[in-house]
C-alpha cells in the first residue's frame, strides 16, 4: 500500500479548478457543517485552494505542491491527509497525469451540499448531531433557517405571466448563419454553479442478493428496491453496521400499503433500531481502519505481522467487541476511544494497541486517564503505525508502570513506591520482549557470570596459598 510520498512529491504540479462557482454563502456551510466533522486542517486546506482561484473564474494557474506546503506551514503527508478526507466527504475531486518524469494533478472543489440538503441527508446531520450535540445541532438548525416568504392575511397575488408582458415579433425567418450559430456545440462550459449530490456509499459493500432471498421468504416485491432505495439502503448499513439479515426487518417495517419501501420509514426504523441495540446511543464519524498510506505494504509472514494486519484492519470499536466475545462496547468506552481519537489525532491501528495495552494491565478496564496520559505521549511522539506503537510501549514499559501505580505512591515525596505485582501483558509483548528489556537481561547475566569467575579464582588463589604455606611449615 501506497505511502503519501508515493502519491505525491513536493515538485509536483497542480491546477485547482470548480465545477461550479463557490458563493460566499457556502463559507458559512462549510465552516459550521462540515469542519466540526473533518477537522480544521482540512477546512484550512479547502480554502487555500479555493482562495487561489480568482474571482468568478473555475480555473487557477498551474503551481507546485512546494509553494502549498509554505501556504498552509504543514507537511506533505499532513496535506495528502487532510485531501483524502475531502475527497471522502465529497468536496473535492483528484485527476492526475503522469508522464515519465513528472506528474501533475487537477484538484476539483466541489460545493459543499446546500443547509436542506445537509440537514435531511440522512448521514452526515447524524454524524454532526453526535458530534456537538443536541444544543448546538438545533442552533445551527435554527441558523441556516429562516420564515418562509408567504403572503401576510388578505393579500392576492397579481403577478403578470410572460406572455401577459412580452409578445414575440415575426419580421421573418432566421437566416443561415443565425440558424447555424444556434445549433453550434460550445466546447468551454457556462460558468455557473452545479448543484451537489449528497454523500452515497457503494452498493458493492452491502449484499443485496441475501436481503433480497430474504425479502422473497416475507412477500416483499422485488420492484419495491428502487434505485434510491438500495441507495438508502447501503447507506444505512454503513452508518449504522447493519447486515443483510438485520437489515431485512427494517427493510419490512418501512413497507406501506401500496407494497413500496418509504425512505423516511427506512430510516426511522434504522436509527430505533441502532439506538436500541446502544442506548440510545448514535454513531460517530471516525475513521473505521488504519488509513492505507498507514499500513504495512506486504502480506503478513510471521505471527508479530498478522497481529499488525489485524489491529491495521480492525476498527477500534469492533476490536473492543472482540475482546468482550462478541458483546457490543459500552457508551463510556466508546465515548473515551473518540476523545481519544479527535482529541490527540491517533489513527485506528494506534488506538487498537493502546486498548490492549491498557486493558490487558488494568484488569479488562479502560482508565479514561491512563488511556489519555499513555495517548497523549504517543501523540507527542507522533506514532503513526501499529509497529511503532508497539514498540514504544516496550521500551517505554517501567515508566508506564509508574503511571500506572501512581495512585500507590507511599509518602509525599514519592520515592517510595509499594512492590508492583505481576502485571497482565498482550501477546505482542510477551512473544516479542523489547530489544531493551533483553539488552537489560543479557548484561545482569554477564555481570552475575562475571562475579561467579571472581569468586572462583579468588578461592584457587586461596587454596594456592595454603599449600604453600604448609609446604613452608614442613620444610
Amino acid at each position: 500500500m501506497a505511502q503519501h510520498w508515493q502519491e505525491m512529491l513536493p515538485i509536483d504540479r497542480y491546477t485547482v479548478a470548480a465545477s461550479g462557482l463557490l458563493h460566499d454563502y457556502d463559507r458559512k456551510v462549510l465552516t459550521l457543517l462540515y469542519q466540526p466533522l473533518i477537522g480544521s486542517v482540512c477546512f484550512s486546506l479547502y480554502m487555500t485552494l479555493w482562495a487561489e482561484l480568482e474571482e468568478n473564474r473555475l480555473w487557477s494557474s498551474s503551481n507546485s505542491h512546494h509553494s502549498l506546503m509554505n501556504f498552509m506551514g504543514m507537511g506533505l503527508k499532513d496535506i495528502y491527509e487532510a485531501r483524502l478526507k475531502l475527497e471522502g466527504i465529497g468536496l473535492l475531486k483528484v485527476y492526475v497525469n503522469k508522464d515519465e518524469e513528472t506528474r501533475s494533478f487537477i484538484y476539483e472543489l466541489l460545493p459543499p451540499l446546500t443547509p436542506e440538503q445537509f440537514f435531511l441527508d440522512g448521514m452526515l446531520n447524524i454524524y454532526l448531531y453526535k458530534k456537538l450535540g443536541k444544543n448546538q445541532f438545533m442552533r445551527l438548525k435554527r441558523f441556516f433557517s429562516d420564515q418562509k416568504v408567504q403572503p401576510a392575511r388578505g393579500y392576492k397575488e397579481v403577478t403578470k405571466a410572460f406572455q401577459d408582458v412580452f409578445q414575440s415579433g415575426h419580421p421573418g425567418s432566421f437566416d443561415d448563419e443565425v440558424v447555424q450559430l444556434m445549433n453550434e456545440t460550445d466546447e468551454e462550459g457556462y460558468i455557473g454553479r452545479r448543484e451537489q449530490e449528497g454523500i452515497q456509499i457503494g452498493s458493492e459493500d452491502f449484499n443485496f442478493e441475501l436481503l433480497q432471498a430474504g425479502l422473497n421468504e416475507s412477500l416483499v416485491p422485488k420492484k419495491a428496491l428502487t434505485v434510491k432505495v438500495k441507495e438508502s439502503i447501503s447507506n444505512l448499513a454503513f452508518l449504522y453496521g447493519i447486515d443483510p439479515i438485520q437489515m431485512k426487518n427494517i427493510v419490512i417495517s418501512a413497507v406501506n400499503e401500496d407494497n413500496e419501501i418509504n425512505i423516511d420509514e427506512l430510516r426511522k426504523s434504522a436509527r430505533d433500531w441502532y439506538q436500541f441495540q446502544n442506548q440510545d446511543m448514535l454513531p460517530s464519524l471516525i475513521d473505521r481502519v488504519q488509513p492505507a498510506s498507514q499500513s504495512q505494504k506486504k502480506q503478513p509472514e510471521t505471527q508479530e505481522e498478522e497481529l499488525i494486519r489485524y489491529l491495521e484492519i480492525t476498527s477500534p470499536r469492533q476490536l473492543l467487541k472482540d475482546i468482550s466475545g462478541g458483546a457490543e462496547p459500552s457508551k463510556s468506552d466508546l465515548q473515551i476511544i473518540e476523545d481519544v481519537m479527535f482529541q490527540q489525532k491517533l489513527l485506528p491501528g494506534v488506538v487498537n494497541v493502546l486498548i490492549q495495552y491498557v486493558m490487558l494491565k488494568t484488569d479488562m478496564k479502560l482508565t479514561k486517564g491512563y488511556v489519555e496520559k499513555i495517548a497523549g505521549h504517543w501523540a507527542r511522539k507522533k506514532i503513526k503505525t501499529p509497529q511503532e506503537a508497539i514498540e514504544l510501549a516496550k521500551k517505554e514499559h517501567r515508566q508506564y508502570l509508574d503511571w500506572a501505580e501512581g495512585k500507590k505512591t507511599a509518602g509525599p515525596t514519592g520515592n517510595k513506591r509499594k512492590p508492583i505485582r505481576t502485571e497482565m501483558l498482550p501477546d505482542w509483548f510477551d512473544e516479542n520482549s523489547s530489544k531493551a528489556a533483553k539488552k537489560e537481561q543479557a548484561q545482569q547475566q554477564n555481570s552475575e557470570k562475571e562475579k561467579y569467575e571472581r569468586e572462583l579464582k579468588k578461592r584457587e588463589l586461596k587454596e594456592k596459598l595454603k599449600k604453600l604455606r604448609s609446604q613452608e611449615v614442613t620444610d
